[in-house]
């Protein structure tokens, strides 16, 4: 008997990119339409929760309407609706959230409340049709910095996460106190190609008693106290040395946490995800080391690893094949942990 085949639309907002996909059976994107706010949020040299949130309401329909007409669906054809509710900015992902309800209801679909980290970890199954857990993924964004022990689908143990900083975080602060602006870290991808990576010893953080957490926050003040003692000595910084040594500080430390702890649970694969994911040193390095140790390497192509929605129909598939559905009363969870439903 054959299966029949799973359309799932899902709708991504959970920041400032506003996103509809159409996926298919979890690992075929049929559509997957991204409106970004970056420009608009450059201005500020950040996100701006308000904007984010009135630009969501702007472009839902519209980015909803062209992945489906790209799919060549209507509302009707699709299985069930997906959608993210968190963690992320509240305003932003209500607006998700209310829209996805609304359509679920008035087409008697089933809604499926997916996490956002999930959706990235499930970014590897688009990219990689032939990855089956369990494996390792490090997961690196502007708001996340976790490793985790991916057990089945849907079925995670966070083993390592930030103290304080998120990676992607630093890279936008960093990049913001050398004059760059935002967003940060495909400037400073670029900028330490330039640059000497071992021009500057710049920290690597520890976390006592916790060998897989992450802490950036002291390499992100030793970055600014260079910087200040530079001014005031009247030494001319170079840029590009300051954005390779400090790009190299945390990929020696995410590479190092991850590598360990594939060897540490006997995994033989390891996976990457999350906007930091597509930074070109990052890969390169994870490429070569993983050869060298004979660890099978995935990670999603750069449009995956940014906020997107094909990545939360990727994840909402394998909820709806076990089961499971979200009621109605889904609310947004700005804070929601992994695992959590």
């Amino acid at each position: 008997m054959m299966k029949k085949d799973v359309y799932i639309l899902a709708i991504e907002s959970s920041c400032d990119e506003t996103a509809a996909a159409v996926v298919k059976n979890g690992r075929e994107v049929l559509s997957n339409v991204i409106s970004s706010q970056i420009e608009l949020h450059k201005l500020y040299g950040g996100v701006v929760p308000e904007i984010a949130s009135r630009k969501h309401i702007e472009k839902i329909n519209q980015v909803t309407e062209e992945a489906l007409a790209e799919a060549g669906m209507t509302l009707d054809d699709v299985t069930a609706v997906a959608v993210t509710y968190g963690p992320g900015l509240v305003g932003a992902l209500l607006v998700g959230v209310a829209f996805a309800k609304a359509v679920a209801f008035a087409k008697n679909k089933p809604l499926i409340g997916v996490h956002h980290i999930e959706g990235h970890i499930s970014a590897n199954y688009i990219q990689n049709k032939q990855l089956e857990p369990p494996f390792a993924c490090l997961v690196v964004s502007g708001g996340h910095t976790h490793l985790v022990v991916v057990k089945d689908f849907g079925e995670y143990e966070i083993v390592g996460r930030t103290r304080d900083d998120a990676a992607g975080e630093a890279f936008d602060k960093v990049a913001r106190a050398i004059g760059l602006g935002y967003p940060g870290g495909p400037k400073i991808d670029k900028l330490a190609k330039e640059g000497n990576p071992d021009a500057i010893a710049f920290p690597r953080a520890k976390v006592e008693n916790a060998e897989y957490d992450f802490s950036f926050s002291g390499l992100k003040s030793a970055v600014l106290n260079y910087l200040n003692s530079c001014e005031m000595k009247g030494i001319e910084v170079n840029k590009a040395d300051v954005a390779a040594s400090f790009q190299k500080a945390v990929i020696d430390v995410l590479v190092d946490h991850a590598l360990h702890a594939v060897k540490e649970f006997g995994f033989t694969k390891l996976a990457i995800a999350g906007g930091v994911a597509s930074n070109s040193a990052l890969r390169e390095r994870f490429i070569k080391e993983c050869e060298i140790r004979n660890i099978e390497f995935y990670y999603p192509s750069p449009v995956l690893c940014t906020d997107n929605a094909a990545m939360i129909g990727a994840a909402a598939y394998y909820e709806y094949i076990k089961g499971e559905q979200s009621d109605f009363d889904l609310n947004a969870v700005p804070n929601l942990k992994l695992g959590e439903r």
